[in-house]
């Protein structure tokens, strides 16, 4: 149960692959990232209620890809920052365990999400008190589900879960799941609206994720913030569990 991720502040603009991680390296979404490390210190958590701490997530941009000339087919990629636990609807957060959503039950349980599909930048990320993060100490992206409600003002409100899939390597002696972590060259075919949330997807998502999985080394414990009013904490803030889960 992967609650908390994070991002090195200035430095998440560079991918695991030593490339740009569009587009994070882009310059208005550096000063947008900037904000949001100095209100949170860099650290992803489930959002509360009150706290209301939105994280940032990569999307598609559109339907329509970007032509460019360097990558002609690559889609175009927007920044959001979102409610990290799935809303069905305007009426709040689900009450059951929505946070994480398990790649064999995403037809099952996540159909509606599985097709409106994100990526989670991350710098590391936090399972039962131990940080992990990739040996290049680049950003990964985490694969997620989303769902888009409208708020009272009007406004679109993107709610996210994060995937999860049965964990390998070393974090497989935390815990049993870990994130899914998609490599760099197949972000673009996780992201394509396109690409319809199947079976197939489900299962070639588990298959790319396999080499990346393995490589996510034990980097130490939790890194603490270092004021408690940018952190938030568990139970004041956080959207209470019902016995039901279904990571």
């Amino acid at each position: 149960m992967c609650a908390s991720t994070g991002l090195r502040h200035g430095g998440s603009a560079i991918g695991i692959d030593g490339q740009p991680f569009v587009p994070l390296d882009g310059q208005a979404e550096r000063l947008e990232l900037a904000g949001w490390w100095e209100s949170q210190q860099g650290n992803a958590k489930i959002t509360g209620r009150n706290a209301r701490n939105l994280n940032p997530i990569i999307r598609a941009a559109g339907t329509a890809a970007a032509s460019t000339a360097a990558d002609p087919t690559a889609l175009d990629r927007e920044l959001r920052f979102a409610w990290w636990w799935i809303w069905k609807n305007s009426s709040g957060p689900v009450k059951f365990s929505a946070f994480n959503s398990r790649s064999d039950r995403l037809l099952q349980s996540w159909s509606s999400e599985f097709q409106h599909r994100a990526i989670i930048p991350a710098s590391w990320y936090v399972e039962k008190g131990v940080r992990f993060e990739h040996p290049t100490g680049g950003t990964f992206g985490i694969a997620a589900v989303t769902s888009t409600v409208q708020e009272a003002d009007g406004s679109d409100l993107v709610t996210y879960s994060m995937v999860t899939r049965s964990a390998v390597g070393e974090a497989a002696t935390v815990h049993d799941r870990m994130p899914l972590v998609i490599p760099p060259e197949m972000h673009d075919a996780w992201l394509d609206p396109a690409q319809p949330g199947d079976r197939d997807l489900a299962l070639a998502s588990v298959a790319w994720s396999e080499d990346l999985s393995h490589a996510m080394t034990a980097a130490g414990p939790a890194l603490k913030a270092k004021s408690a009013k940018h952190t938030v904490r568990g139970s004041a803030t956080r959207t209470p569990e019902a016995p039901h889960t279904l990571f």
